[in-house]
């Protein structure tokens, strides 16, 4: 036995080194053993963390479990439950759990009680089919930082044995065309924005429809999954009304999809209700007035088409277009700009001040604003159809014509040099009608993906239909297409058609980059959204959504060709037909 440190150093001086030795590997010992509780205390703490689930975490899972069950789980998607319901019955437990073992079990719970799943006899006889599978995603399903493995096999399971044949939240609208119906969904017309557990099923419900049946899911800029953990707090924790409504907004502007329109008279609100009576483009960061809605309120602030405006309320334009951004629906930047006719202007007060340019000088005053109804603005219907341009080219209006009207049409103009047909706007159907006269080849020119509801997430390919005909070319002349921002679903798909002709070439700038039909989507509370339903790509799978048709001489138009009153893409085209 060894003194004190105090009787070592004073009674027993010649132990000093012994002891002083023995002492140092005492210390040592003890460091290394307070070391180990350390790292022993910090790793356990470290994993405590690393398992402790986030509240986005549980919800986001839930969200994928609960629309994977009902779109996958036979008893469910046959329609045997409420699944609303059933939802709004484990959110309570969801939110206690911890860690993923504790969530995990509340699912293999909330399975097992759904009723027994028979083998699938007829979920591998897919051989017959061509799978787009850019969409399809369970990948979640194994992720074990956040599922037991137990929970992965069942849901494996249940993928492996999904549910067949006709289902009861969804269905096919169109035979022959194939994108979705959404049905059996309740609307909750009483809804209260106030309830938490409506707020989520929204979220749920509409992530889920795009999760399985929108055939662009994988072109969005942020990933859908991504979305889903972004968007939950914002549903989760709305500071007000306009602020939930904003958020579904939101949600539906991440499909970057131009068909995904929404607006309820809360987001109206939050843009708001005063206009000014002038409709402009967006060039450079600068709104360029084109026109106006009414001509009388528009002189009584001296505004003139060609007026560049470079600031609203002391704010740049460009700003402001970049914080509305992800409030303004489109499938590329051009749309975005296009369809932001409400989010530069639009505000809660009948004046607004503005900086403009005008003959090369700067000026700043207050212009007023008026309720749109205010304006009594009819569009114009009276647009020249067809006519003969200088040069003897001709030019349609494709936003006027009718099926029937085509043969006439094109016998009055079977002698010109080239005709020009103007798709910057909405045709009417009249592409297999024209691409008779100005092919001489029957050609297919699109092709299609469309859902597969037995097997929810895979689409399937197929060939389109074909247009025109086989033998002499009945127009001989060039033909010229034209397109922007505004052709777009039905336009872009007729442009597809007629590129298919003997002679033509496409001028102008990126399209709308939203084709195929559509698909209506009624959010909880009635809220009226769409999808673009199934997919279209050319013949050689090159994708129109997002991108636009095919160009062969880009074209935009200028500040100072709108200044100067011109119609620079027509002018493009009558200089290419002239070379």
């Amino acid at each position: 036995m060894y003194l004190s440190e105090k009787n070592d150093r004073f009674v027993r001086p010649y132990t000093i080194g012994i002891d002083m030795k023995y002492k140092s590997s005492e210390l040592a010992t003890n460091m290394k053993k307070a070391i180990l509780i350390l790292v022993i205390f910090t790793c356990g703490n470290s994993l405590f963390s690393q398992n402790k689930l986030t509240e986005t975490e549980k919800l986001a899972t839930t969200a994928k479990i609960w629309g994977f069950l009902k779109y996958y789980h036979p008893e469910v998607a046959h329609g045997k439950y409420n699944w609303d319901e059933e939802l709004f019955k484990i959110l309570p437990e969801i939110k206690k759990s911890e860690n993923k073992e504790q969530l995990s079990q509340i699912y293999i719970e909330w399975i097992d009680k759904l009723g027994k799943i028979e083998k699938c006899k007829k979920c591998n006889d897919t051989n017959k089919l061509e799978f787009f599978n850019k969409n399809f995603d369970l990948g979640w399903i194994n992720n074990h930082n956040l599922f037991t493995q137990e929970l992965s096999e069942k849901l494996k399971f249940i993928e492996e044995n999904r549910h067949q044949g006709k289902k009861y939240y969804v269905s096919v609208l169109h035979k022959n065309v194939g994108n979705v119906d959404i049905t059996n969904e309740i609307e909750y017309k009483d809804f209260d924005w106030n309830n938490e557990n409506l707020r989520l099923l929204a979220i749920f419900r509409y992530w889920n429809i795009v999760e399985y049946f929108f055939p662009y899911k994988y072109q969005t800029d942020i990933s859908w999954n991504e979305v889903l953990n972004e968007m939950i707090p914002k549903f989760l924790h709305p500071k007000d009304e306009i602020d939930y409504h904003l958020a579904m907004l939101e949600l539906v502007v991440s499909i970057d999809d131009s068909h995904g329109g929404f607006a309820t008279d809360k987001t109206n609100i939050f843009f708001g209700y005063y206009w000014i009576p002038a409709q402009f483009n967006l060039l450079d960061s600068k709104a360029i007035i084109t026109g106006f809605y009414n001509d009388s309120l528009a002189k009584i602030d001296d505004l003139k088409i060609g007026d560049v405006i470079t600031k609203v309320n002391n704010q740049e334009v460009g700003t402001i277009f970049e914080q509305k951004e992800k409030y303004i629906n489109a499938s590329n930047i051009s749309r975005k700009k296009a369809s932001a006719f409400y989010s530069i202007f639009n505000g809660s007060s009948d004046s607004v001040e503005i900086e403009f340019i005008r003959n090369n000088k700067t000026y700043v005053k207050s212009i007023k604003r008026y309720l749109f109804k205010d304006f009594n603005y009819k569009l114009e219907t009276k647009a020249e159809k067809y006519k003969i341009l200088d040069g003897n080219i001709g030019y349609v209006n494709m936003g006027t014509i009718k099926i029937k009207e085509v043969p006439d049409i094109m016998e009055n103009l079977k002698d010109t040099k080239a005709i020009i047909f103007d798709i910057r706007n909405y045709p009417n159907g009249t592409l297999y009608s024209i691409a008779n006269h100005i092919t001489s080849t029957r050609n297919g020119f699109y092709k299609v993906t469309y859902p597969d509801l037995d097997y929810p997430g895979k689409f399937i390919w197929r060939d389109g239909n074909q247009c025109g005909k086989n033998g002499e070319l009945k127009y001989r002349g060039k033909v010229v297409l034209l397109v922007n921002e505004k052709s777009q679903s039905h336009a872009e798909f007729t442009a597809m058609c007629l590129q298919t002709g003997d002679n033509v070439t496409t001028i102008g700038s990126q399209s709308s980059g939203a084709d195929g039909n559509v698909s209506r989507i009624e959010m909880v509370g009635g809220y009226k959204t769409a999808i673009s339903g199934i997919g279209i790509f050319y013949p050689d799978n090159t994708e129109t959504q997002r991108k636009g048709v095919k160009i062969d001489v880009e074209i935009k138009p200028t500040i100072q060709g709108i200044i100067d009153g011109k119609d620079e893409v027509l002018e493009k085209a009558i200089e290419y037909i002239n070379k």
